[in-house]
């Protein structure tokens, strides 16, 4: 799994996670655990472990379908000299209905970065949010506007 990141994957599923996650659930709730409990604690670690696969990222075989305008999507944008949002904290960007999902600096990738971290030309950000927030968001994170 290092292996891949290292490489520049995104995300890595290992099997032997996803199969202990699996086995973990079905041994909890024949124990006696109650199932929304079970299902909650679950959900909770996946959602950790598989952050960036709550949206998706649009590809060119995309624009010719019909998408869901409400469905969270997934955006990369790119910080070149000049930007706006260059010096500032994530924190200080202060994005409405934006988050900042992974964060990736000189090949380091970093998901949920801290928003005490300062922006540099050059970081690659990965944000999440609805389509429209998220026009609003780059173009406010690369003219201040």
């Amino acid at each position: 799994m290092e292996r891949l990141v290292a490489r520049g994957a995104a995300e890595v599923v290992p099997e032997m996670l996803e199969t202990s996650i699996m086995l973990a659930t079905h041994t909890l709730a024949l124990i006696g655990k109650p199932l929304a409990r079970v299902v909650r604690r679950m959900r909770d670690i996946r959602s950790q472990r598989y952050s960036l696969m709550r949206g998706f990222f649009l590809g060119a075989s995309d624009a010719e379908k019909r998408l869901d305008a409400q469905e969270a999507r997934l955006h990369t944008l790119a910080l070149p000299a000049g930007a706006w949002a260059v010096g500032k904290t994530i924190a200080e960007l202060d994005l409405a209905d934006v988050r900042v999902a992974a964060m990736r600096r000189q090949g380091v990738r970093s998901l949920d970065p801290e928003g005490s971290t300062h922006l540099q030309e050059g970081d690659v950000l990965v944000l999440l949010g609805m389509p429209v927030p998220l026009t609003a968001a780059e173009n406010w994170i690369l003219k201040g506007r």
